[in-house]
């Protein structure tokens, strides 16, 4: 511990410095205030000794001056002082001391006095070094999250921005948002949406934007179906983030019409398609689990057609939308949340966000928000000009029986070589909806006979699809013949997909099995993306007409 001792007594200086330096401290002695100044700089006292009455610079003047020099770190001045009266030692703390010793010295009370301010002077020490590192680090923080949030803007910079199409809020709960929401150009005028929610928020949780965004809107300029995407994207989150971290996710295609998407739904709570009215017309519910959980070889890539109308919109949100909790700890939950959008038709994302901030009040935000309104009108983007196409015809024919049936799923492996003819690319997502819809509809209701009608039940999907399965695994005969035709003078790609089935009924006006448009698997699906839909006249045949610059 080093001391300085101010006064302008020699006597007094001697003194205390004898005192002190027989308790094993440095000592150092000034006649006045101005020299304490000086000295101070350089000699980094830790304790100060100071007389009240002197030259040049009383111990008054003086006090405040080396509180300033101290800054941050606790500087000890104790006042040596022959005055007793109240208003001089209530003064002497006033001006900045922190304690006083009156002459003569005791030695005893000198050097408890030294101890216990040394303690306090050493902890004051510590704590200015913790704040100063904390600072740096803190620094250094900062900087690191301008550089992430750099990177991360420039990796999601590709969000198509269409306000005619899409409304959308994103809150997070903390400086980095664990929702995604990606919006990319179909090859063919339409748009893909991506909702996604990674397990927790902040940094962690949006770590896995980058490689998703990537992904994303590299696989939507090339105009593979949602499927597609998501496959791409599990097996890439699988294989980066940890076992406990996964991606909740919907993922969207409509058609540049409007009246058609597809979907592939994992994880997030229900997403709805609402009337003009903003009432529920259908109810999305997840079918497949997150992204990031399953290897490749278990994903299913599944995905849902539908047919809407123009004035139509899909709602999408992640679950702390819902999960939004007021004082008593009750969930705002699907219902409020849809009573808000269908209060009104004008109803928006605005009445959305607004009715969660009014339900929580004051409780602090516990989980990120964001939520989407795609309308399902006709796309303002214009389709990518194709310039270069196959030049020589072609043709091929698939044909399958009972047991291929059962063992394998051949709308995939089809898609991927149409998708080779040079020009037909860029519209997979459309050539993998026509075919997996026909090839479906063949097997389902040609080769095992189930009626869509099942669907209307309680359960009705679980319940078709239980006995779907059923029936394929016991399938011992049965056929589906697939041809495809591509003619390059017309540009043009046809299917024609022929069962074994007894087929049904075409009602003149009306291409569609009974039931099926219903559920948003039949015909009128078809017709929406392909140039010509015609059945045979026993109706067991479907042939389809796709041209590539048309669509």
């Amino acid at each position: 511990m080093r001391i300085l001792v101010v006064d302008d007594q020699q006597l007094n200086r001697t003194l205390l410095t004898f005192m002190l330096k027989a308790e094993g401290y440095e000592v150092e002695s000034v006649e006045n205030g101005q020299l304490a100044l000086d000295i101070i700089p350089d000699y980094q006292p830790d304790i100060i000794l100071l007389d009240v009455l002197m030259p040049v610079l009383n111990g008054y003047e003086v006090a405040p001056k080396i509180k300033e020099m101290s800054q941050d770190v606790y500087l000890p001045i104790i006042f040596i002082t022959a005055l007793d009266d109240q208003n001089s030692l209530q003064r002497c703390l006033e001006v900045g001391g922190d304690d006083f010793l009156s002459k003569p010295f005791d030695k005893v009370i000198l050097s408890a006095k030294i101890k216990a301010h040394s303690r306090t002077r050493e902890l004051s020490k510590k704590a200015y070094q913790q704040n100063q590192l904390l600072e740096y680090h803190q620094n250094e923080t900062e900087r690191e999250h301008e550089i992430v949030e750099h990177i991360f803007a420039n990796a999601l910079q590709e969000r198509l921005v269409v306000p005619d199409l899409i409304e959308y809020h994103m809150s997070p709960a903390s400086m980095f948002n664990g929702d995604m929401f990606l919006v990319a150009p179909s090859p063919v005028g339409g748009i893909y949406v991506l909702l996604g929610d990674f397990t927790g928020h902040g940094l962690a949780a949006a770590i896995g934007a980058l490689p998703t965004s990537k992904v994303f809107y590299s696989m939507a300029h090339k105009g593979l179906s949602v499927g597609d995407i998501a496959a791409e994207l599990n097996s890439v989150l699988t294989q980066l983030l940890p076992e406990h971290m996964f991606c909740a996710a919907t993922i969207i295609e409509l058609s540049s019409s409007g009246r058609s998407f597809s979907a592939w739904l994992g994880g997030l709570p229900d997403s709805y398609v609402l009337a003009a009215d903003g009432s529920v017309k259908r109810t999305l519910e997840s079918q497949h689990m997150a992204l990031g959980i399953l290897d490749d070889h278990e994903f299913e890539r599944d995905i849902v057609h539908f047919e809407v109308d123009n004035s139509d919109r899909i709602l999408v949100f992640t679950d702390g939308i819902i999960e939004a909790a007021d004082k008593n700890d009750e969930y705002l939950g699907e219902e409020r949340l849809l009573a808000v959008i269908a209060s009104s038709s004008d109803a928006g994302i605005n009445d959305l966000v607004s009715a969660v901030k009014e339900f929580s009040g004051d409780i602090a935000q516990q989980d990120d928000l964001s939520l989407v309104l795609l309308s399902c009108r006709p796309s303002p983007l214009t389709k990518q000009s194709q310039r270069v196409y196959c030049d020589v015809p072609m043709h091929f024919s698939l044909q399958l029986d009972a047991e291929l049936l059962r063992s394998t799923d051949p709308v995939l492996q089809l898609v991927n070589l149409v998708s080779g003819i040079e020009g037909a690319s860029e519209h997979r997502s459309n050539l993998f909806l026509l075919l997996s819809e026909a090839f479906n509809n063949a097997l389902d209701h040609g080769v095992l006979k189930l009626d869509s009608k099942i669907k209307d039940q309680d359960d009705g999907f679980c319940l078709f699809y239980e006995q779907r399965l059923n029936l394929l695994n016991n399938l011992s005969e049965g056929e589906i013949i697939i041809r495809v035709n591509y003619d390059p003078s017309t540009r043009s790609i046809t299917f024609s997909v022929k069962d074994s089935g007894d087929g049904f009924l075409v009602h003149p006006s009306k291409s569609t099995k009974e039931g099926d448009d219903e559920h948003g698997r039949g015909v009128n699906l078809i017709a929406e993306i392909a140039s010509s839909v015609e059945y045979n006249e026993v109706g067991n045949e479907i042939t389809i007409i796709y041209c590539l610059d048309n669509n």
